[in-house]
């Protein structure tokens, strides 16, 4: 098996993408979000582009030296495709943050995913706030 040093970064940002929308998706259901629909549409408030660049921007501070030089690789990766509607500085930094939920993942650090996914929602929270 693959040490999880050795994967590229947009590999670890394909495995981050469903850590991160599981993440949300458990948040969700236990607070009680209402219906499917209803959870839906708030997981999409947490799961695009400009969300995920919100929250890797308020994840920086709280990386460790190993978890920062996974962002950046994840940021500095350079996809084939990008979406139309996103901003390619945007999508460079969701990626980098999708990039360290992966490397945490394969780590079994569920724990610090926990905390750094707690420092999102706050992130995302505020932001929805703003919106209101």
């Amino acid at each position: 098996m693959r040490d999880r040093k050795e994967m590229g970064s947009l590999e670890l940002a394909y495995l981050g993408d469903a850590v991160y929308e599981l993440s949300v998706r458990e948040y969700l259901v236990k607070k009680g979000a209402g219906t499917v629909g209803e959870l839906n549409r708030k997981a999409l408030s947490f799961v695009t582009a400009p969300a995920q660049a919100a929250a890797a921007e308020r994840l920086l501070p709280a990386f460790t030296g190993e978890e920062a030089a996974v962002f950046r690789r994840g940021r500095n990766s350079h996809p084939k495709t990008v979406a139309r509607h996103n901003d390619p500085g945007e999508y460079s930094l969701a990626t980098g943050l999708e990039a360290v939920f992966g490397y945490l993942w394969l780590g079994g650090e569920g724990e610090r995913i926990a905390e750094l996914f707690a420092l999102c929602r706050a992130a995302l929270e505020a932001r929805e706030g703003q919106r209101e």
